[in-house]
């Protein structure tokens, strides 16, 4: 039988990829390693959106900052661009009804490498000096698209539009990653913050071969920096696959 296949991300971005391993005909577990949880002021956020007219573009940086903020959006205004890290983001749009045929969508052009330093390399940051752009995020994260886009004299507005935390150990969690670490599996990983966090609560289990069962497994990421993060924390079985739900199955099926 073929290795199970658990699903990390957060609770609402994970039934499509786990009705797509099975129907690989694989076991999918699904295991959301991030808790989505929403502001407890939405003010700040929705006086940012309240002017979306007045930017040159809004980066998103996740499908989750995507869903929150489109609960607040009434209809995208014509001619202001968007900029996503990476598919899972354009399908996001796409659910919302924007796609190329009918807004500009920047994203880095190597589905491989869905990162800040990808997304600012496609951009035309020439093009935004003085020119008034968001960047919509969780309440904490990396800086560097921020930092990038204000030192090509972009003027940068920064908004939370949700927060993340690592759920806590529960006895029913534990019961699970200790019959996850009891086999083998294909781990699918798609954030860094919820890599390290798997790490930190099998850490918490209190069985010292717990982390060393955890390194024997098996991770396909969609990116090169959860790669890095993985191999820092002494998880090299790696499967380095693109971006998007159609990359990850292919890596599995590749792997298989």
């Amino acid at each position: 039988m073929p290795d199970p296949v658990v699903i990390t991300r957060p609770l609402a971005q994970c039934q499509a990829l786990a009705d797509s391993v099975a129907a690989l005909g694989r076991e999918a577990v699904v295991l959301p390693l991030l808790e989505i949880l929403p502001l407890a002021d939405v003010s700040a956020l929705r006086a940012a959106l309240a002017d979306l007219s007045g930017y040159a573009l809004v980066a998103f940086v996740s499908p989750n900052a995507i869903d929150a903020a489109f609960a607040h959006i009434d209809r995208w205004p014509d001619g202001v661009a968007l900029a996503v890290l990476g598919e899972a983001s354009r399908a996001c749009l796409a659910s919302h009804g924007l796609h190329d045929g009918n807004a500009t969508i920047f994203s880095p052009h190597d589905v491989t490498r869905s990162d800040s330093e990808h997304l600012l390399a496609s951009l035309e940051l020439a093009a935004l000096a003085g020119r008034r752009v968001l960047l919509v995020r969780g309440e904490t994260g990396r800086e560097l698209i921020g930092d990038g886009l204000r030192a090509a004299g972009a003027d940068v507005t920064t908004v939370a539009a949700y927060r993340r935390r690592v759920p806590a150990l529960t006895p029913q969690l534990a019961a699970t990653l200790n019959h996850l670490l009891a086999r083998q599996n294909d781990w699918i990983i798609t954030s860094s913050e919820a890599l390290r966090g798997l790490l930190g609560l099998i850490g918490q289990l209190g069985d010292g071969a717990a982390v060393v069962k955890m390194q024997q497994q098996h991770l396909i990421v969609p990116h090169a920096r959860i790669a890095e993060t993985a191999s820092t924390l002494g998880l090299t079985r790696l499967t380095l696959a693109g971006s998007g739900d159609a990359s990850l199955l292919a890596a599995l099926q590749s792997h298989a």
